[in-house]
């Protein structure tokens, strides 16, 4: 049975088998104090790429754009270079390194460690969509 032209689909709303995109030319920039997160949105997904300066603190540098006491979302992604610390309001606390893939759940602090930036990529949509958004 032949679909009706409403029960097509829309050329607009195909999605590609592959797609690649290069953070160098990124849909949104944002740059809190020394923070720059990058963000490409393709086929329904969004990643960010981050660069934490040396200095750098959730606490200092993002929650006065977002505010709250700690942050508030969920972060599913791999530091390329430099190091990060992470402490949740649960106790537990991690050093995020290159090449190390990390889940940081809602309601914790972080910091860069060391003189080295941090550039990390973020995998969780919503995240990307959202985190250092005024």
């Amino acid at each position: 049975m032949l679909a009706t032209a409403e029960e097509q689909p829309k050329k607009e709303d195909h999605m590609p088998g592959v797609e690649a995109r290069n953070f160098d030319s990124p849909d949104e920039t944002r740059t809190p104090d020394k923070t720059k997160i990058e963000v490409v949105r393709m086929s329904g997904a969004t990643v960010g790429r981050m660069r934490l300066e040396p200095g750098w603190r959730w606490s200092e540098c993002v929650k006065p754009v977002v505010g709250g006491e700690k942050c508030q979302v969920r972060h599913l992604g791999l530091v390329q270079s430099g190091t990060m610390h992470a402490v949740h309001e649960d106790g537990t606390e991690v050093e995020i390194g290159p090449g190390q893939a990390y889940v940081i759940e809602p309601g914790h602090d972080a910091w860069v460690v060391g003189d080295e930036p941090v550039v990390g990529f973020e995998f969780e949509s919503q995240t990307a969509e959202v985190y250092a958004k005024a």
